[in-house]
């Protein structure tokens, strides 16, 4: 049986979709053009918008998004709900690769485990749900800091003290800058035990259709059985939960 599929609904989002960084604002001429639709036809999109306050009208038929979606993508956000979508598959993950693992978001410049999963074998530190880690000396603090906008970056690297916990800790500013150029360009973060003696930990994105991470995934050890070797295999189980994660959390079908 075909899909039950509402038109009008795919073609609001379609509309929607048009607002960028580098558009923020939309007129009906432009929707009609882009669209493939008449001006009539726009303008009802347009109201209609305006009228469940998705976009707001900011002049004499020109539009931006509305206050709405930054409501809504903080009830998508919320630490709870993520943590709810993730821990089943940091399960799994830990089931499969015999480490424990974690999912994190970021908050006030610090790294905050939302969900983990434990392995059965033996781990000398205690990552608890809540626990909050420093950005510049983890696998997941790296990755928020390689997906920062470029101004919120600076300002980090600017305020941060950083503090050395071990040998391999990165404080020197111009080698933490090329750690995370790094990071950036490969996709994924590796902690060669940074924060803890003896513990080294590699971690991914999860990302949003534009780019932005929302999330990261990571699986950590003891350096002695969590090799280069098994950290490659831990990471290929990482980037298909990751992928996984954001069909999941976008569908599949785009619009």
């Amino acid at each position: 049986m075909a899909a039950q599929i509402n038109g009008s609904v795919v073609k609001a989002f379609q509309v929607l979709k048009l607002f960028s960084e580098a558009r923020t604002e939309i007129t009906a001429s432009e929707v009609a053009s882009e669209l493939h639709m008449n001006g009539v036809t726009a303008h009802r999109f347009l109201r209609t918008l305006q009228h469940v306050g998705a976009i707001i009208a900011v002049s004499k038929g020109v539009y931006r998004l509305g206050y709405v979606f930054a409501d809504l993508g903080d009830r998508v956000l919320q630490n709870d709900a993520l943590a709810h979508y993730f821990q089943p598959r940091l399960n799994a993950m830990t089931a499969e690769i015999k480490e424990a693992t974690m999912a994190t978001v970021f908050r006030s410049d610090m790294v905050f485990c939302i969900a983990r999963a434990v392995s059965t074998r033996s781990l000398s530190v205690d990552i608890r749900v809540g626990t909050q880690l420093e950005a510049y000396c983890t696998a997941h603090g790296k990755l928020w800091l390689a997906h920062m906008p470029e101004h919120d970056l600076r300002r980090y690297l600017q305020a941060i003290e950083r503090k050395r916990f071990t040998d391999t800790t990165l404080i020197d500013p111009d080698a933490l800058e090329r750690e995370i150029d790094a990071v950036r360009a490969r996709g994924h973060a590796i902690n060669n035990c940074e924060r803890e003696d003896g513990i080294k930990a590699i971690a991914v994105p999860v990302l949003t259709r534009t780019g932005k991470m929302i999330a990261g995934l990571s699986a950590f050890g003891p350096a002695s059985r969590f090799t280069d070797p098994s950290m490659m295999a831990a990471l290929g189980v990482l980037q298909c939960a990751a992928s996984s994660a954001e069909r999941d959390l976008y569908g599949e079908e785009g619009l």
